[in-house]
């Protein structure tokens, strides 16, 4: 909808007062109002001169047109456009929300577009710059088999590997998960298991193939085994119960990481269910600290991901790159954060000694009905500066948790 002009603060009685509208910038301007119109549209046919006179008059009345006519006025919209998974995954829904919040406190609004079942990312930037933006984020970006490039003409940020950006106009931004996971392996090995099982996520997400990545890397610097991969999950309870039902029949496995938490809690059902103690018989990490991880029997050991720095910072890098400015230095609070919590200990028996490549058994079991599969989690991926490892205490109200003997974190 257009307005002529744009509600001031509030008058006596609690009504807001209206602001100047295009009468009396046109009185002002010594025009009509079909001419303000069009100045503030971009349309032809006005000179140059009345132009000058009408902008003049916008100005000293602090008059406030449409989106379209302050894009025209200061050369922006304030408006930076968002693409989305259109996804309930904890992950993609905490940074849309943190996006969303930063982006206000920058003074911008956030004009959304999904990426629903079967649509190209490009279909979504096209359709945000169609409506008006400063910039665009992309949050996380999935490999759909095709290249991703994109040649906007604005800033481009992108929350996540992948995707062809115009160098100089461009900037990736995000937690490590490559670093996060080879945390989190490195926590299991540090603790005696001779070699760390994964339950991998969804291979067409950059998010999970660092995490198989990191843990690879942590593997093969520590000179372990590398165990067969189950099947790759879709982040949700069922797909890391399904998973962890498979793990669940070998006597060597006795640590495993799982790509997020709700992966990581079907495995824990999955383990008990199959009489396999946690952390007794096997330690389990999961990825990004939900608000459930700490409440969990046991709590959940898990990566935690710090999603309001990362949208804190890519909020600044794109408006550094609007304003063409250097990007700011990254800061020390995008780490990624290991917080140990009791679904880990000291291996009790190592097991007989992996073998790499023997096959695992078939996932033939279906997941309990009761586990929940409506909440399941994926973060925000891209380049971090550190990362550290912390032990909380209980939290309220909840019984008082085992702590679990860590090792030497990493930092990058």
């Amino acid at each position: 909808m257009t307005t002529s002009g744009a509600d001031g603060p509030p008058a006596a009685g609690g009504r807001r007062r209206r602001g100047p509208g295009m009468t009396e910038v046109a009185r002002a301007a010594g025009v009509s109002q079909k001419t303000v119109s069009r100045v503030v549209n971009g349309e032809p046919h006005v000179s140059p001169e009345v132009r000058d006179r009408v902008l003049r008059a916008v100005r000293d009345l602090d008059y406030r047109p449409n989106t379209a006519a302050r894009a025209l006025l200061l050369g922006r919209y304030r408006r930076v456009g968002v693409v989305s998974l259109g996804s309930s995954l904890y992950g993609p829904s905490t940074l849309l929300i943190a996006l969303e919040r930063a982006m206000q406190r920058a003074g911008y609004s956030v004009a959304l577009a999904s990426t629903l079942e079967g649509q190209r990312v490009s279909v979504a930037v096209d359709a945000l710059l169609e409506q008006g933006v400063d910039g665009i984020v992309l949050s996380e970006p999935i490999d759909d088999g095709t290249p991703l490039r994109l040649s906007a003409d604005v800033p481009v940020v992108s929350l996540g590997e992948g995707v062809e950006l115009t160098p100089g106009t461009s900037a990736v931004v995000g937690a490590d998960g490559v670093t996060a996971a080879r945390i989190a392996t490195e926590h299991l090995l540090s603790l005696g298991h001779r070699t760390v099982w994964h339950l991998p996520g969804p291979q067409d997400w950059w998010a999970a193939r660092d995490r198989l990545r990191g843990w690879r890397e942590a593997l093969a610097a520590a000179g372990a085994p590398e165990p067969p991969l189950p099947s790759p999950g879709d982040w949700s309870p069922a797909s890391g119960y399904a998973a962890g039902r498979q793990l669940a029949e070998l006597s060597d496995v006795t640590a495993v990481f799982a790509a997020n938490d709700d992966m990581a809690i079907g495995a824990l059902r999955a383990f008990a269910d199959a009489g396999r103690a946690v952390p007794g018989d096997v330690s389990v990490v999961g990825y990004d600290d939900i608000p459930a991880a700490a409440y969990l029997s046991p709590p959940l050991t898990t990566v935690r991901q710090n999603f309001a720095a990362v949208a804190d910072r890519a909020v600044d890098v794109l408006i550094a790159l609007i304003e063409g400015r250097p990007a700011p230095t990254a800061p020390a609070d995008l780490a990624v954060e290991l917080t140990v919590r009791a679904s880990t200990g000291p291996v009790r028996h190592p097991g007989p000694r992996p073998t790499p490549h023997r096959p695992l058994p078939p996932p033939d079991r279906p997941p309990p009905p009761t586990v929940d599969a409506t909440a399941a989690t994926a973060p925000a991926t891209g380049p971090a500066r550190r990362a550290r490892v912390r032990r909380p205490g209980p939290p309220p109200h909840a019984p008082p948790a085992r702590r679990a003997s860590t090792g030497p974190s990493r930092t990058t």
